[in-house]
């Protein structure tokens, strides 16, 4: 990509992963950073997920049109094969563990995470085929 960019970082959202003490809530500086291809895949999830929240409300939740936006919009493959109307209120309801009629990011990256082993043991069973 050859630019350089800058990176903020929030310890207390780091504690959630660290399981360390909290630390005061300040967001480190704000540092020059040479990214690795998961960290890049890290920032492209955060962003487009608040590309499409709080359009219709919380700004840090995605409400059910937010999410068909997302579904729609970038997980095109996805729904592309699918015939269930009602598949995204499904989704949601799937994914809304607190019941609040919202996704928020935690709740959004387990939909993430699910399609992505979903696709990982399909290409594993691709080359298992073809080994035979």
């Amino acid at each position: 990509m050859g630019f350089e960019r800058r990176v903020t970082i929030t310890f207390c959202d780091l504690d959630i992963f660290l399981r360390t003490p909290p630390l005061a809530c300040k967001a480190a500086p704000l540092l020059p950073a040479m990214t690795t291809p998961l960290e890049d895949a890290m920032d492209t999830l955060i962003r487009i997920f608040h590309h499409y929240s709080g359009k219709e409300g919380d700004k840090n939740k995605l409400s059910k049109g937010e999410l068909k936006e997302l579904l729609t919009s970038e997980l095109t493959d996805f729904l592309s094969g699918q015939k269930d109307p009602l598949l995204v209120d499904k989704i949601m309801n799937d994914l809304d563990s607190n019941k609040d009629n919202e996704v928020d990011f935690n709740e959004f990256v387990i939909l993430v995470a699910a399609l992505t082993v979903a696709c990982n043991d399909f290409f594993e069973e691709q080359l298992k085929k073809e080994e035979f």
